[in-house]
């Protein structure tokens, strides 16, 4: 049996409703996925599809971004879905930027748009 795929979930204010949407309309491909998600995300995500297995973490400026990093240096997480939004202005781009290094580093596939990560998602489900 295939272990269960560890994925992180991450959205910018302005792109939340898209990654809901996004978690909404892959919801049985994500029911078979360990998930981790920033605060608010996460518990957007959870209002929407509550059946799946989803960790709420700290809000992203809270350190929310930061945990997600350690996970992926623990090798704890195998897939980064982090809708970003690059027209507002972020106080904690610094912890954004550290959490996009760290995925690159250990070479993590990461998805910044709902184009990418429909493609990361179709190449999981048809391994």
């Amino acid at each position: 049996m295939t272990p269960a795929l560890r994925l992180a979930l991450i959205a910018h204010d302005e792109k939340k409703d898209d990654l809901v949407a996004f978690a909404s309309d892959h919801i049985d491909f994500l029911m078979t996925c360990h998930i981790v998600a920033t605060g608010t995300t996460g518990q957007r995500i959870l209002a929407a599809c509550p059946d799946l297995n989803l960790t709420p973490l700290k809000s992203g400026p809270l350190g929310g971004d930061q945990q997600i990093g350690a996970l992926i240096s623990e090798a704890k997480i195998d897939l980064l879905i982090f809708f970003v939004d690059p027209l507002t202005p972020m106080p904690h781009d610094v912890d954004v930027k550290a959490l996009m290094r760290l995925a690159i580093v250990y070479d993590i596939p990461m998805a910044l748009n709902r184009a990418t990560a429909e493609i990361m998602l179709e190449n999981q489900e048809n391994g």
